[in-house]
């Protein structure tokens, strides 16, 4: 009882008490969830100008737009910068107030649809009314999906009429006035013309300018803005992977030679042991049709005849000199084994000239809508014309030119050049081809193929040379389980290897080439060296990996085991990496003064003579396009040459590619005009076409966009 009287006693410190402690609980939860204190909601993807990206509708595109030609991350980053565009834009359209109303609506689905067949009436014409049944189908569906896909598209569109309208006042407002019009003249057509001498920066040896790390950092914070950087990570790896064995390619070797006489086989469903199919004894029909599992898919073979350099190099000669029906190999060819077969030899031109006189019929390839001859009827036709042009050119190329319907039309029937090594038998008729290739120069038949009947005349033909028909079993050359599986304990090993050595020592115990990796950027998705890896990106951006850390990752073509090396802060960029183009920088301004400070001479002859350099002359220089003849585009120079007078030389110039000297011996002002409205307008153009390509990422700069994807779906 008396301790429930203190308690009653106490009772505000009693809730005072109770409050911190749930306080401090409900702390504790928030501060081991940082993304549910400081971030948005896992289902925000982004937020653009106060506009939250819904996971679930950005999830639904990249669904939508996934193809197998792309990575996931790729379709992300595209579905991303389209969302960023549309809201970037539909922020400037709510604060003008531009919509798309219906009836500029139904224009655009009129212009959109407007070819469309579904949608065109009896006499060819876009009819409106088509499309409103078909939208109203749709919405009536019991398959809500097709609608929703149509309001996707039609918001689409409007998106897009939107920001058109909007480009177009835009640009509606960015007229010139005449005085920018005097001024391109003046750009344009004010000259000089100046002799000057160049002492190129590479005159001084880049080994003998010494750059310190503080005069990198000097530069660096005197250029923040080409210097900022996102946060990054930088990191080493080892790789390990899954390479054919020598074992495995005997293996396959093997494997072919087998092939090539056939191997015994236990069949289970028999019970005897059988003898597989002998390439060997293979004739060309078999040769087409043999498919085997152990073989890739089967026989490589087409039916054509190919010469000698379309075998692989260091086994023409062997290919060319077997006899009809033999075999050749197996025989490595980049990445495969293969066995070849010799079917056929011929000597064949490689080029033939030839003509035609082609009669179609019912259900032929080449029947249109007037054919009306039956196959039989076609044929007595082409018999007929036969006869009659067989001896006579002129009566051939008449029927011809009367007759045809093809591009030989008005042509004399001619087909022009056929290259043996350009025939491919599924874009060429075989019959066709045949009777080119098998006949003498002058040859002239009635031929069936499933265009029609052809009256062919082989007109010329040149460079003949043997060619081969060949069937070839090709094998990928592939790394076996056991191969695989050692690759993977070789990796685990090494990953175990680093509770005792530091990576750098297990690398080079391993004979491991080490491989460094600068600057990988939280959404970034590919490793050099490796390919796309977004699993090794996201671990090295996890808030519990630390520098040092080692994990191991499988690739397509099999492991490799990164560390850490540095984690970067977003800001200013390491000394490392900025030195890629701060040191350039850095050693032409020291080269600059050490070139100023040796020299004495004040004439352009004498700093020419001092330099060893010649003096030049360039001609009609103008502000526009601020180029040196001989120099390149150095518009310091030539603005200080137009700030001189004529006769005048200027003091030593800092340049682009060297110190200079000029002189200016001629000065030329434009002509006055009485009106400046051409180069108005041609003012007026450039600023159009720059708002093409500079209106949206001008905005997209002006915007406040919050970027989560790391966070929430990559």
């Amino acid at each position: 009882m008396a301790i429930l009287n203190k308690i009653r006693q106490k009772t505000v410190v009693l809730i005072l008490v109770i409050a911190l402690a749930l306080f401090a609980f409900i702390l504790s939860s928030l501060f081991d969830n940082k993304d549910a204190l400081f971030n948005k909601s896992p289902d925000v993807v982004a937020t653009i100008n106060g506009k939250d990206i819904s996971r679930q509708a950005f999830m639904a595109q990249v669904e939508a737009r996934n193809n197998p030609n792309t990575t996931q991350s790729q379709v992300m980053n595209q579905v991303f910068e389209a969302e960023v565009r549309k809201s970037v834009m539909e922020s400037q359209f709510s604060e003008l107030g531009l919509t798309v109303g219906r009836e500029q609506m139904r224009d655009i689905l009129k212009q959109n649809y407007a070819s469309s067949p579904q949608f065109l009436n009896a006499e060819g014409v876009f009819d409106e009314s088509l499309l409103n049944q078909y939208i109203l189908d749709l919405k009536e569906s019991p398959n809500r999906d097709f609608y929703n896909r149509w309001v996707l598209g039609e918001e689409a569109m409007a998106s897009g009429a939107l920001q058109q309208n909007y480009i177009n006042m835009i640009k509606a407002a960015s007229n010139a006035t005449l005085a920018e019009g005097e001024l391109e003249h003046k750009l344009q057509n004010d000259l000089v013309d100046i002799k000057y001498v160049s002492i190129p920066y590479t005159s001084i040896a880049d080994s003998t300018v010494v750059v310190s790390n503080s005069e990198i950092t000097a530069y660096i914070n005197k250029n923040k803005s080409k210097y900022e950087a996102e946060a990054s990570r930088n990191l080493q790896y080892v790789k390990f992977e899954n390479v054919p064995s020598l074992e495995d390619e005997n293996t396959l070797k093997n494997q072919l030679v087998s092939f090539i006489n056939g191997k015994e086989i236990y069949n289970e469903v028999t019970k005897q042991t059988e003898k597989t199919p002998s390439f060997l004894n293979m004739n060309n029909a078999d040769a087409i049709t043999l498919v085997n599992a152990e073989t890739d898919g089967g026989v490589k073979f087409a039916d054509k005849y190919v010469y000698g350099s379309a075998f692989p190099n260091g086994v023409k000669d062997s290919i060319a000199k077997l006899n009809i029906g033999s075999v050749y190999g197996p025989y490595k060819d980049g990445s495969s084994y293969k066995i070849t077969k010799l079917l056929d030899r011929k000597v064949l031109a490689d080029s033939i000239q030839s003509s035609h006189i082609l009669i179609p019929f019912v259900g032929s390839q080449a029947a249109t809508a007037e054919t009306t001859k039956t196959k039989e009827q076609a044929k007595a036709t082409a018999d007929s014309i036969f006869r009659l042009v067989r001896n006579n050119k002129a009566k051939y190329a008449a029927i011809a030119n009367d007759i045809n319907t093809d591009g030989s039309k008005g042509k004399d029937g001619s087909i022009g050049w056929f290259r043996l090594t350009d025939y491919n038998p599924a874009s060429f008729d075989p019959d066709f081809a045949d009777f080119l290739f098998f006949n003498k120069k002058g040859a002239i038949d009635v031929v069936a193929t499933k265009f029609g009947y052809h009256i062919i005349r082989i007109d010329d033909k040149k460079n003949e040379d043997t060619a081969y028909k060949v069937a070839t079993i090709e094998r990928t050359i592939e790394p076996s389980v056991d191969t695989e599986n050692a690759v993977f304990r070789t990796a685990t090993n090494f990953e175990v290897s680093l509770d005792k050595q530091k990576f750098k020592d297990a690398a080079k115990a391993s004979n491991l080439s080490l491989n460094p990796v600068s600057t990988i950027k939280e959404l970034d998705e590919n490793i050099p060296g490796v390919g796309p890896l977004r699993a090794l990106v996201r671990w090295t951006f996890e808030d519990n990996s630390e520098v040092g850390d080692t994990k191991r990752f499988e690739t397509s073509n099999g492991y490799i085991v990164a560390q850490i090396t540095a984690k970067n802060k977003a800001g200013l960029m390491n000394i490392q990496d900025a030195s890629v183009t701060a040191l350039p920088e850095i050693r032409k301004e020291k080269k600059a003064k050490l070139i100023k400070e040796r020299i004495s001479a004040t004439t352009l002859a004498d700093v020419a003579t001092a330099e060893t350099q010649t003096v030049r002359t360039a001609s009609a220089i103008n502000m526009k396009n601020p180029t040196v003849a001989g120099a390149g585009l150095e518009p310091l120079v030539v603005g200080t040459a137009f700030g001189l007078d004529q006769g005048q030389a200027s003091k030593l110039i800092t340049g682009v590619k060297g110190v200079y000297m000029v002189e200016v011996t001629k000065k030329t002002a434009a002509i006055k005009l009485d009106n400046y409205q051409s180069s108005a307008n041609q003012v007026a153009t450039e600023k159009s076409t720059a708002i093409n390509t500079r209106l949206y990422n001008a905005l997209k700069e002006a915007s406040e966009i919050e970027d989560y994807r790391a966070k929430t779906v990559q």
